[in-house]
């Protein structure tokens, strides 16, 4: 049975995740090695960073290293993918340097360095993984479902467990709840059909502690079918957290469905 913790809002949530991981950024430096944290882009993490940030001020995290799960991704000119531009409003390298790396680093004494941010490359995904595993995995990921569908990063309903680092087509489902991630985007029509993304697989294989994080009314259906759910449902990806080890399921009150 996978652990659930409750929190009466997002802050709270967001302060009570930042402190377990701050305690685990202390004891890899303590300990001489890097502390590789798995992050997501968009809203549900935001309470998260900013409360590490806060926490971490004056501190040396010269050895952490902020690990992306996913970014967009557009056509070249050869009709392979790459990177959507990094300045736009929708680019998770653009919200790991304003919204992750750059906060924490305007409050530590030692900031993260700038190649400690990683990202999956499109040219070549597989790599991602083989990254992740020879730096010893991933200490903690944090993840989050989609409030349509489930999603896990850009894994979409219907993707096998064991899945890995590739190049995603995005559910319409997925890209409809990224235009309220993203609300700069103006129609459906703007929000990339593509992206790379670590799989289901990638996660529960280099991770040693998942925290699945669900807050907000919007995610009330996100939050009961994880917790209704007994084991894996493909067609619902964040119930994967059922089958990864170290895996707790962190939700807020307005989140938690009615009855349960």
């Amino acid at each position: 049975m996978t652990e659930i913790r409750e929190f009466p809002d997002e802050s709270s949530l967001g302060a009570a995740l930042a402190t377990e991981i701050i305690a685990g950024i202390d004891a890899a430096r303590d300990g001489g090695r890097r502390y590789v944290l798995g992050c997501p882009g968009g809203r549900s993490a935001r309470s998260t960073y900013q409360a590490l940030a806060g926490g971490l001020e004056g501190a040396d995290i010269g050895h952490l290293v902020i690990a992306m799960m996913d970014d967009y991704v557009v056509r070249a000119a050869d009709g392979s993918f790459e990177h959507c531009p990094a300045d736009a409003h929708y680019s998770c390298r653009r919200f790991a340097r304003l919204e992750i790396a750059g906060p924490l680093n305007e409050a530590a004494a030692v900031g993260v360095p700038d190649d400690h941010v990683w990202l999956p490359d499109p040219h070549d995904p597989p790599a991602y993984q083989a990254r992740l595993e020879a730096a010893g995995g991933v200490d903690l990921f944090i993840v989050a479902s989609g409030a349509s569908d489930g999603h896990v990063a850009f894994v979409k309903p219907g993707t096998p467990l064991d899945s890995g680092v590739s190049i995603i087509p995005l559910a319409l489902t997925t890209r409809t709840d990224n235009m309220a991630t993203f609300p700069d985007f103006g129609s459906i029509d703007e929000v990339p059909d593509h992206g790379v993304s670590v799989g289901l697989g990638t996660i529960r294989s280099v991770s040693r502690e998942v925290r699945l994080i669900i807050h907000g009314e919007g995610k009330r259906t996100a939050a009961r079918r994880v917790l209704e759910a007994e084991d894996f449902e493909p067609q619902w990806p964040a119930t994967f957290i059922h089958r990864c080890r170290g895996a707790q399921i962190w939700l807020d009150e307005a989140a938690r469905p009615s009855g349960s």
